[in-house]
C-alpha cells in the first residue's frame, strides 16, 4: 500500500487559498467582461478578508431560499434550501477546498490506498456523535455508502458508492473499503457523501428527522414554509457562534431582494444575476461569488424525439446558442461561454475543443435546412426549465429567439423546479429543457458516470452510445489520484471527441454562483459541491 496521508491541519473548504487555476479562471472573466469590476461584488476569499470585528455569539441567521426540500431527493443536491440542510447538518468524510481536488480531514483523519487502487482504509475521527449522541463508527461509513448505493435515493454517484462492495468494520474508528476495480473519482464521493444516522432513516424518509454530526441540528419542517436548525452545542469543531438558522422558502426572487433591503432576510440564495450586481453597488449589502463551485447552465435535448434524433438539428440548436449575450445579459459578466464542460483547470480542458460551436447562424441553418431536405420534420419542440430561478425564464427567451432564426420554432414550458427535477432524474422531458449541472469541476469521470445529464449508461437525454459508454467506463476505472488528476491525455481527448460527437447536451456557460448578505453577516463559507456553510458565521448589530 501507498504510504498513509498524514493528519492535516484542517482548512475551512469554502474558504479560498488563491491557486494558478482560480488565477486563470479570474483571468478569463476579466477578459470576458468587465461587469463585475465595475460593481462591489468580490471573490468569497475577499469578502471573508475584509470581515472585521470581533467574533460575537448568538442571533439566528435568516436565509431565503427559492425551492423548499423534498425528502425523497434529500442526497440529490438540487435545491438550495436541500444545500442548505445538508451543509449544516450533515459532515463528509474529506474535504475538497474551493480551489482544488485535494482531500483534506474531515471525519476521516487519514488515509491510504492500495497501489492497484482497489482498497483504500479511512481513520475515523474518534470524538463524533451524532446529534442524537450515539458515537459515529466505521458502521455508520458503510451504512451511508450502501444508502447511497441504492437506487430508490437517485443519487447522483450511485454507480461509484455501488462499486464498493466490500467493507471491514472491525474496528470503530477505522473501515477498509474494496472496490469492484479502480475509482478515479472515490474521494470525489467522499467529498459528497453525507454520514447518514442509521437509526433515524426511516424519519428522513418522511422529512421528520434529519440526523448528522454537523454544526447545526434540524429543528422544524413547515412544507412550503421554513426549515429551522438549532446550533450544536457538542459539535467536534467547535461551537457555532450562531445559535440557529431559520431559512424561509420564498420562490419569488424579487420578494427576496425585497426582503433583504427591509433587513427581514439576512442572506438570500436566490436572486437574478442584475440583483446581484445592484446589491453590490449598496454599502449595506455584500455580494458573495463562489469561485471553485461552478456549475454549467446548458440545453438538453431529448435524442429519442423524432427531430432531435437527427444529430444535424442537435448541432443546429448548439450553433444557434448567443453564448456571449446570455453570459453578458443574464449573468452579468459572472460566467464563461463553453461548448464543454470543463473549466479551464480541469485535466479534460481543451481551448480548441471547447470552441466547437461558437455561436454561427449560417452553419444553424444550413444544417437545419440539410436535415429538412433529408425529410426530417421539425414541428414546434417544447423548452422546459424551472419557474422559479430568474436567470432561466431569462435565457430560454434568449435561446427561443436565437432558434427561431434558424428555422427551429420553441414554446416556453416554465414548470415547478420540483416537477423538472422529477422529469430530469426520470428522463421525461419530450424536447429541450434549461438547467444547470455540476460535478464539471471535479474528477472528469464523476461527470461521465454519475451526473444525470451525462451518466454514459443513463442519462437524462435518453443517448446511448458506445464509444462514448467504453472512453467514459476507461476513465472512471483508474486509481484515485490525491491532489492531481492529470490522466492520459489521450483519454480526455477521446472523452471531449465522444461528447461532441453525440451533442445530446448543449453546453451555453460556466456559471459562478453567487450570494447576497448584509454587511452583518460574517464569514459564510461554501463547499465545492454549492452547499453554504455557517459554523464560523457570526452576526453583528
Amino acid at each position: 500500500m501507498s504510504p498513509a496521508v498524514p493528519v492535516q491541519p484542517r482548512r475551512h473548504p469554502g474558504r479560498l487559498r488563491r491557486s494558478r487555476p482560480l488565477r486563470r479562471l479570474a483571468a478569463a472573466l476579466v477578459a470576458a467582461t468587465t461587469l463585475i469590476a465595475a460593481t462591489a461584488c468580490s471573490s468569497a476569499v475577499d469578502e471573508l478578508k475584509a470581515s472585521s470585528g470581533e467574533r460575537q455569539e448568538g442571533g439566528t441567521l435568516r436565509v431565503g431560499a427559492l425551492n423548499d426540500i423534498i425528502p425523497a431527493r434529500i442526497f440529490t443536491n438540487s435545491g438550495d434550501a436541500i444545500n442548505v440542510l445538508i451543509g449544516s447538518v450533515y459532515d463528509s468524510l474529506v474535504d475538497y477546498p474551493l480551489d482544488e481536488l485535494e482531500p483534506q480531514p474531515s471525519l476521516a483523519t487519514s488515509w491510504e490506498q492500495s497501489e492497484d487502487g482497489t482498497r483504500l482504509t479511512l481513520q475515523l475521527r474518534d470524538d463524533v456523535t451524532f446529534h442524537s449522541g450515539r458515537p459515529f463508527t466505521s458502521k455508520d461509513v458503510e451504512f451511508s455508502i450502501k444508502t447511497w448505493a441504492d437506487p430508490v435515493w437517485t443519487v447522483q454517484l450511485q454507480r461509484t458508492a455501488a462499486a464498493i462492495t466490500g467493507f471491514d468494520t472491525t474496528d470503530e474508528h477505522a473501515i477498509t473499503l474494496t472496490f469492484a476495480h479502480p475509482l478515479s473519482n472515490v474521494f470525489d464521493l467522499l467529498d459528497m457523501l453525507p454520514i447518514i444516522d442509521s437509526e433515524s432513516i426511516d424519519q428522513l424518509r418522511e422529512g421528520k428527522a434529519f440526523v448528522g454530526t454537523g454544526p447545526f441540528e434540524f429543528a422544524s419542517w413547515s412544507p412550503g414554509a421554513k426549515i429551522s436548525f438549532t446550533r450544536n452545542d457538542d459539535y467536534w469543531r467547535g461551537r457555532p457562534a450562531l445559535d440557529g438558522i431559520d431559512v424561509s422558502v420564498i420562490p419569488d426572487p424579487q420578494a427576496q431582494v425585497s426582503q433583504l433591503r427591509a433587513h427581514q432576510l439576512d442572506l438570500i440564495l436566490g436572486a437574478s444575476y442584475r440583483d446581484f450586481e445592484s446589491l453590490g453597488k449598496e454599502d449595506a449589502f455584500r455580494v458573495n461569488q463562489w469561485n471553485g463551485a461552478e456549475g454549467q447552465v446548458y440545453v438538453g435535448t431529448n435524442v429519442t424525439n423524432p427531430a432531435l434524433s437527427d444529430v444535424r438539428v442537435r448541432q443546429a440548436i448548439a450553433y444557434a446558442l448567443d453564448r456571449k449575450r446570455v453570459v453578458d445579459e443574464v449573468y452579468r459578466g459572472a460566467a464563461i461561454p463553453i461548448s464543454l464542460p470543463w473549466p479551464d483547470y480541469s485535466p479534460a480542458y481543451d481551448a480548441d475543443a471547447n470552441a466547437t460551436y461558437d455561436f454561427d447562424l449560417d452553419k444553424a441553418k444550413a444544417l437545419v435546412e440539410e436535415a429538412k431536405a433529408d425529410g426530417v420534420q421539425i414541428p414546434t419542440l417544447p423548452l422546459t426549465y424551472p419557474s422559479e430561478n430568474p436567470a432561466y425564464g431569462a435565457i430560454a427567451q434568449i435561446v427561443q429567439s436565437d432558434l427561431a432564426k434558424v428555422g427551429i420554432e420553441a414554446e416556453l414550458d416554465p414548470q415547478e423546479q420540483a416537477q423538472v427535477i422529477q422529469q430530469l432524474i426520470g428522463a421525461k422531458f419530450e424536447g429541450l429543457w434549461i438547467l444547470n449541472h455540476a460535478y464539471a469541476h471535479y474528477t472528469p469521470s464523476t461527470l461521465a458516470v454519475s451526473a444525470y445529464p451525462f451518466n454514459a449508461d443513463h442519462n437524462a437525454s435518453l443517448y446511448v452510445d458506445a464509444d462514448y459508454q467504453a472512453i467514459a467506463d476507461k476513465v472512471w476505472k483508474q486509481p484515485a489520484a490525491q491532489g492531481t488528476d492529470d490522466g492520459d491525455p489521450a483519454d480526455y481527448t477521446a472523452l471531449n471527441e465522444a461528447l461532441l460527437k453525440g451533442s445530446f447536451l448543449l453546453e451555453i456557460a460556466i456559471t459562478l454562483p453567487q450570494d447576497a448578505s448584509s454587511t452583518q453577516v460574517h464569514d459564510l463559507g461554501q463547499t465545492k459541491r454549492g452547499e453554504p456553510l455557517f459554523h464560523d458565521t457570526y452576526l453583528t448589530k
